[in-house]
């Protein structure tokens, strides 16, 4: 057994915007919980707006390990009979109660998924965010053949989208991406058609693709206030749009309800992945990358490890340097 007595590192928000790493004491996992060491994390955009605007963030200096919900790590105390000791296993807590960005997080035997033991730390961790698009996609029609759908952002999530658009035979996949690099990355997980500019001029770009009646399908995944409302001058009369991206805060949100109101789209959002039974969403991503079906290495763009996360959210905050995911080391 690890040794799980006294100190261990751990990013806290210590107010908004400003995250670091400190020595806190290890936590103890209650009935019904295990204790993971964690060997492998990354940062999530949602992790990005919970530090920096405060969205679900409802006190500063924030509980350790949070807000950090992508992880892969070690059972090496279990205080549940689902799981044992050397269980490798998948972290997926709701994003209230997550805490990965830490040596060890105690979690709910409830969203954690046991793997096989010969997974790669470092790629397998995607494995949560593309089981929550694998969630989202299991609301749309088994098959997108003849539809002509747009994902706006290529961060991690946007290239999980195509991926996963792609295998429901899309007939056209189109990015709304300014960073070169993103772009030309979605075209390797089923982009067809690039779009470097934003606002009304991608607006103008899509309908001159799409014969100037817009997307079938708009997937938003980047969550911001701008393309919230994008979303629905992209789409056609009656399509769908996925709002995938967290929001920005909690303040109320200016939103161009006339636009929405006027597609007549058919929209929702996406929560709750974590309490789908037998976590099969997750199940099926550890599946798809465990097998080679997607290839994730070239996404997770940079290392840092836990000792320097408030460079790590830095990286990821500023998007240059050919940034995708930021993945945390622990050795």
């Amino acid at each position: 057994m690890a040794d799980t007595s006294g100190l261990m590192r751990a990013a806290i928000a210590v107010k908004q915007g400003v995250v670091r790493c400190e020595n806190v004491e290890i936590p103890s996992p209650s009935d019904g919980e295990v204790l993971v060491r964690t060997r492998a994390a990354s940062i999530c955009g949602s992790d990005l707006h919970m530090v920096n605007t405060g969205w679900a963030m409802h006190t500063f200096p924030a509980m350790a390990g949070h807000p950090g919900h992508e992880a892969v790590g070690e059972v090496v105390e279990s205080r549940s009979a689902k799981f044992n000791e050397g269980d490798i296993v998948l972290t997926t807590p709701h994003i209230w109660n997550s805490r990965c960005f830490a040596d060890f997080q105690a979690v709910d035997h409830a969203h954690v998924l046991k793997l096989d033991q010969s997974v790669e730390f470092d790629t397998v961790t995607l494995a949560q965010q593309l089981g929550t698009v694998v969630y989202a996609a299991k609301r749309l029609p088994a098959s997108l053949d003849g539809q002509a759908c747009v994902v706006v952002g290529q961060g991690s999530a946007g290239l999980f989208w195509d991926f996963i658009l792609k295998g429901l035979n899309a007939e056209k996949i189109i990015s709304i991406e300014p960073l070169s690099w993103r772009r030309e990355l979605g075209r390797s997980y089923g982009v067809d058609e690039t779009i470097d500019v934003t606002g009304d001029a991608a607006v103008d770009a899509i309908r001159d693709l799409t014969g100037g009646i817009g997307a079938d399908l708009v997937i938003e995944a980047v969550g911001s206030t701008p393309t919230l409302s994008q979303a629905f001058h992209l789409v056609r009369d009656e399509g769908r749009v996925v709002l995938f991206g967290l929001p920005e805060s909690e303040d109320l949100v200016p939103f161009d309800y006339s636009q929405m109101f006027k597609s007549r789209a058919d929209v929702f959002t996406v929560l709750g992945s974590q309490d789908e039974p037998g976590l099969t969403s997750y199940s099926e991503a550890a599946r798809l990358i465990r097998k080679g079906e997607i290839d994730v290495d070239p996404i997770i763009s940079h290392q840092v490890n836990i000792s320097k996360i408030d460079r790590a959210f830095a990286i990821a905050g500023e998007r240059v340097d050919g940034v995708v995911k930021v993945g945390i080391t622990f050795e």
